[in-house]
């Protein structure tokens, strides 16, 4: 079957065809601002930061940083909570809808083409009252070329928009890693107080039959019976509620890994000694040095900066979008098929249907709503701009504010240690100057809680540093930078260079 236009329709069809190509090639402007990251004042290197960091400090790996505190127990928590963390999987979710409003904004490049067929029966009075059916089959097509950049535009807007939410999981993930770590890390040290109590209660236990032997013999008072009791009942209190706290802590951690604190339960790692490096290896976690990097590498390792300066991306983007409005719209449109009174002449030349158009519009008075538009997304970007900035400046103070915890801790640690062993030699004395009776039991007491204060405090003093070693792993990223974005983001970038 020949199909052909008349001349006269040919050379109009050619004329809406060169004006397409013109609109083509107007599609490489795009009004509104291209994107240029915020500038801000970057120090050279951190205030906190110096020469009292120890040893070397170790890589952190950006899939499992939290492998530095070598506790396998903490390493499958953490895989379980990547796996079933609901506020995970919220980010997921946003990042999935992000991508698909991404690829929403990317389909205006391209044409509508629908189909339609149709079937009627009427009554015309044109020649005559006559009664007929109809019947009618298409396809029709129309096309708006982005003339004025304002699909570009909110296609720049989608990928940023879906480049800030690929951050946005990043920082959920990171953070609820950093959260299960300190609470776990925490729960190993209420573990380590218990196991101090139980063994201050079996000293106190037997500090009790001594002074019992000491008034049986009459070389004691009873009042020195009535303290050691009192001694022992009240660290026994203390051991008690530590119990509370704990059981608080592994709630946290069932909830994080997806699970119902009914079901899930962490068993006590026992450690033998005070001391700090047998309780640091009874925990099965080291105390790692951590690289903090320089301030400027903090732009581009930690996801929540690079969320925030997606952001100004997309409000960048919008006052392209809402520029865009104050120039006229260009639509084309094309429609061909057939409709005839019959079935069997559907194919017949008279039954051909066919158009073309072209069709500028362009608002001449609204009232001042695109110009409210246009600041409106000013404005927005200027929010962004700052939100993005307050965001690098909190990350500053989070690096420098555990940089100074650790260094502190560490100088502390020190001399809490050489309290620990000065108060645990005075212990023993005064234990054997009562022996001997040189001393009243309120010595002993004396140096019994001081000892126990203060191994307390060191134990205490471990769990600080630990909980400041993974917040300072966080504040720096824990690994993560913003070229792990996904390569979804960088495809869908490529895409929009290439369609433009």
């Amino acid at each position: 079957m020949n199909f052909s236009f008349p001349p006269r329709l040919q050379r109009s069809f050619a004329t809406s065809i060169m004006a397409a190509a013109v609109a083509l090639s107007l599609t490489a402007c795009a009004v509104g601002p291209d994107y240029v990251r915020p500038s801000m004042d970057v120090p050279a290197s951190y205030k906190e930061s110096g020469p009292w960091k120890q040893a070397q400090p170790q890589p952190i790996d950006s899939r499992n940083w939290w492998e530095v505190y070598g506790d396998a127990t903490l390493n499958n928590l953490i895989e379980q909570a990547n796996q079933a963390n609901q506020n995970i999987r919220q980010a997921e979710a946003r990042y999935r809808q992000a991508r698909a409003a991404a690829d929403a904004a990317r389909a205006g490049f391209w044409p509508a083409i629908g189909v339609n067929a149709g079937v009627d029966r009427a009554l015309t009075n044109s020649n005559g009252a006559k009664l007929g059916n109809g019947y009618s089959a298409g396809v029709q097509g129309s096309w708006e070329p982005d003339v004025w950049g304002s699909v570009r535009r909110s296609v720049e807007a989608g990928d940023a928009g879906t480049q800030a939410s690929a951050a946005d999981l990043a920082a959920a993930r990171l953070s609820i890693q950093a959260t299960l770590a300190q609470d776990y890390l925490q729960l190993r040290i209420t573990d380590l107080l218990k196991d101090l109590y139980a063994r201050t209660t079996a000293a106190y236990t037997r500090s009790l039959q001594l002074t019992k032997s000491q008034y049986a013999a009459g070389v004691a008072l009873r009042s020195d019976v009535a303290l050691a009791e009192s001694q022992l009942k009240t660290a026994e209190a203390q051991a008690i509620d530590l119990q509370a706290q704990r059981s608080q802590l592994e709630h946290a951690i069932a909830i994080l890994t997806g699970k119902a604190p009914s079901g899930f339960n962490l068993t006590a790692n026992l450690a033998t000694s005070s001391a700090d490096t047998q309780m640091l290896r009874k925990m099965q976690a080291g105390l790692p040095p951590i690289p903090a990097g320089l301030p400027s590498d903090l732009l581009e390792r930690r996801p929540d900066i690079a969320s925030a300066e997606r952001h100004v991306a997309v409000a960048n983007a919008n006052i392209g979008v809402a520029k865009a409005a104050f120039f006229p719209a260009l639509m084309l449109s094309a429609s061909g098929g057939f409709s005839s009174s019959s079935l069997a002449q559907w194919f017949d030349t008279p039954s051909r249907v066919w158009s073309l158009g072209a069709a500028l519009a362009a608002s001449i008075f609204d009232g001042g709503l695109r110009r409210a538009h246009s600041d409106q997304a000013i404005a927005a970007y200027d929010v962004a701009v700052a939100q993005y900035k307050q965001t690098v400046l909190g990350g500053f103070q989070e690096v420098e504010d555990n940089l100074a915890t650790l260094n502190v801790l560490d100088q502390e640690a020190i001399a809490q240690n050489q309290a620990v062993q000065a108060s645990q030699l005075a212990e023993r004395l005064a234990l054997s100057q009562y022996r001997a009776g040189t001393a009243t039991y309120l010595t002993v007491v004396t140096a019994q809680t001081l000892a126990l204060n203060n191994e307390r405090t060191l134990v205490q003093l471990l769990g600080r540093q630990l909980l400041a070693s993974v917040a300072l792993i966080k504040a720096v990223g824990g690994g993560w930078d913003a070229s792990q974005l996904s390569g979804a983001e960088r495809t869908a970038q490529a895409k929009n260079s290439t369609t433009n």
